[in-house]
């Protein structure tokens, strides 16, 4: 496991905090909990005052259920600074002109009315709420209403470490930090954006400060984090976070898949194995989360379970949108505009009306998760922010991705991305660098066919192109590898007819100068590359049964493969060719092949240049079979 890697790296984080601020002054780590910061004094001197005099609850936030809504979440803008795939549908959200969003004025008078009535915590979202130019002067203003107990706000990171010593000055008590992923490169292909290091910064600002607990919202996904759950556990041995891992939940847009959720007993069960000690913490009144404590630990891990086990009997909490919108429930898709009241002059009064008739209205319990997935809604970047994942899974080059998680070295990789990654395969590719083959013809060529005369020219050159499909190449949205449970399940062929099956497949070799000279010339200490590389990919193709875990064995007739190498890119291009008469095709055994030889090809230059690149392992063509052939052009 990596728990005690993280737990390392956890103590040289806690040991860094001492360390120099933005103004060159060190800065010590606080006793966890201890109200250092001047907004947490005042508030606790306001605390008797604010008890004495309380009110009868507003019969206006009060639903026909009796559930009182003394919480309200405002959203500060749409905008974001990151571009994450996951919170917004793939063409992109239209944003709301500036001119019909709530401006600042707007949004303070909502808040005192509803502070007015009853409402004692207000939290700050987005879109990002800390990339509004007058955040801070907002929370200044609301933490002057008398009554209001909570000033939170929620944030993906990236500003928080610049911004939070004015907003905790100006009175922000509660932070809500977003992460998904403690891997450096996946958070950067999840958001589009460089950043990890701010938000880890930020991270540890907020500890700095004296925030206790910190907040890290993640939300799981199959596929793409569920393999790090015990690595974000881990941060709460020596830190005072508070991770609360969400069940991802839908929005118009994301295209929830309820076999990319990970259930919070799913979740619970694999933290367990590995602490078994794990403990139940009593629920606060109106909480949305399941919080657990590891004996020992300073923080401790929560879980908001809105599709497995709802929590809307309990449920305290009004939106209002940044146009103006009020919500009262997230996954509801009926709003009322309190901006185009407020603008036609509506009184407090007929306010007040509006907001009782909203909440009047709303339901019991949200309409459960599949019925929530095909309703109409906003997307979540239009609500507040989440991190939810849109219908993709990281590409297959993320498993070798290093982690790095808090600027730590040591943590071993554990990344096991299920087959959902064919749904992100489908409409997406990879970015490629290079060009497949330069004008220059090699000066080797190996080939383990007999007749190498026939392939002995470069493959040809050219510019990408989509792939041409001679017969119906059929393609489905349903995974062949996966049960009616989501789990991985071995596709029965039982009944196919045998047909004759062949696969062609590639990869590239970025060797550099000189061990493509050395290959070249034949020199390695090691011994002939290309030789050896030909043999392992024919190995390679003869046991793939035995490394791809849901493969069939395939009784080969053939297997070819050829090397040729490319002087103009100091490149070697693998070729590997398999054919056989059975049920199932070949296209595993070319890829594993053509994949095995590169990888080999590596091994035996390595010790010349660690500047080495593999690459451009992919399918050329496919013959045989029910789905027709495929040939990329």
């Amino acid at each position: 496991m990596a728990a005690r890697p993280v737990s390392r790296m956890l103590e040289r984080l806690v040991r860094s905090s001492v360390r120099g601020c933005s103004s060159g002054a060190p800065v010590t780590q606080p006793h966890p909990g201890e109200p250092s910061q001047p907004a947490i004094e005042d508030l606790s001197r306001r605390k008797p005052f604010l008890k004495e005099h309380v009110a009868p609850f507003s019969t206006f936030l009060t639903d026909n259920f009796g559930r009182q809504h003394n919480y309200l979440r405002i959203s500060l803008t749409e905008k974001c600074n990151l571009r994450c795939q996951y919170c917004m549908p793939e063409e992109g959200v239209p944003l709301t002109p500036k001119a019909d969003l709530l401006t600042t004025e707007e949004i303070l008078t909502l808040a005192r009315l509803f502070v007015k009535e009853g409402v004692d915590k207000i939290r700050l979202t987005g879109g990002e709420p800390l990339i509004r130019p007058d955040v801070v002067d907002i929370v200044a203003q609301l933490h002057r209403l008398e009554g209001l107990k909570t000033i939170g706000v929620t944030t993906n990171g990236i500003n928080l470490a610049r911004l939070l010593p004015a907003l905790q000055k100006a009175g922000l008590t509660a932070i809500n930090i977003s992460l998904d992923t403690l891997v450096p490169a996946k958070f950067e292909f999840i958001v589009r954006r460089k950043g990890f290091h701010k938000v880890m910064e930020g991270i540890h600002k907020a500890i700095e400060l004296g925030y206790s607990p910190v907040k890290v919202n993640c939300v799981v996904m199959r596929g793409l984090n569920e393999d790090e759950l015990l690595d974000f556990v881990t941060l709460t041995k020596g830190l005072p976070l508070d991770i609360r891992f969400i069940e991802y939940m839908p929005f118009d847009g994301n295209k929830w898949n309820f076999k990319k959720m990970v259930s919070y007993k799913e979740m619970l069960d694999t933290i367990r194995q590995q602490w078994p000690e794990l403990e139940k913490l009593p629920e606060e009144e109106c909480s949305t989360a399941k919080a657990f404590r590891i004996p020992g630990f300073l923080g401790q891990v929560s879980f908001i379970t809105s599709m497995s086990e709802h929590f809307c009997g309990t449920c305290n909490r009004l939106r209002i949108t940044a146009d103006g919108n009020l919500k009262v429930c997230l996954f509801g898709n009926s709003e009322v505009s309190l901006r185009d009241h407020l603008r036609a002059g509506a009184s407090e009064e007929e306010l007040l009306k509006i907001i009782g008739a909203a909440v009047g209205r709303k339901k019991p319990r949200h309409a459960g998760m599949f019925s929530i997935s095909q309703m109409k809604n906003r997307p979540m970047i239009l609500i507040e922010f989440f991190l939810l994942l849109q219908d993709s899974s990281p590409p297959a080059s993320l498993s070798i991705f290093s982690r790095d998680p808090l600027h730590v070295q040591g943590l071993r990789p554990t990344v096991s991305f299920s087959n959902q990654m064919a749904t992100f395969w489908k409409g997406h590719g990879i970015p490629q660098t290079h060009s497949w083959m330069g004008s220059g013809c090699p000066q080797r060529h190996y080939s383990s066919h007999a007749d190498s005369d026939t392939n002995s020219k470069c493959l040809s050159p050219g510019s990408r192109v989509p792939a041409a499909h001679s017969g119906p190449w059929l393609t489905s949205d349903q995974l062949t590898h996966v049960d009616s449970e989501g789990q991985a399940a071995m596709v029965d062929v039982g009944g196919k007819p045998d047909t004759e099956r062949v696969a062609v497949a590639s990869a590239v070799v970025l060797l550099g100068p000189v061990a493509f000279k050395l290959v070249q010339q034949n020199q390695l200490k090691k011994g002939d590359a290309l030789v050896v590389a030909q043999l392992a990919g024919i190995q390679a193709a003869k046991i793939t049964s035995q490394l791809i875990p849901l493969c069939h064995h395939v009784a080969l007739n053939h297997v070819q493969v050829q090397l040729e190498l490319d002087s103009s890119r100091h490149a070697a291009v693998i070729q590997a060719t398999c054919r056989a008469r059975g049920p199932t095709g070949v296209e595993m055994e070319a890829l594993t092949s053509a994949a095995v030889a590169a990888l080999t090809l590596y091994d035996m230059c390595k010790a010349v240049s660690r500047d080495i690149v593999v690459g451009e392992v992919k399918l050329i063509s496919k013959t045989g079979g029910q789905r027709g052939d495929f040939h990329r052009a």
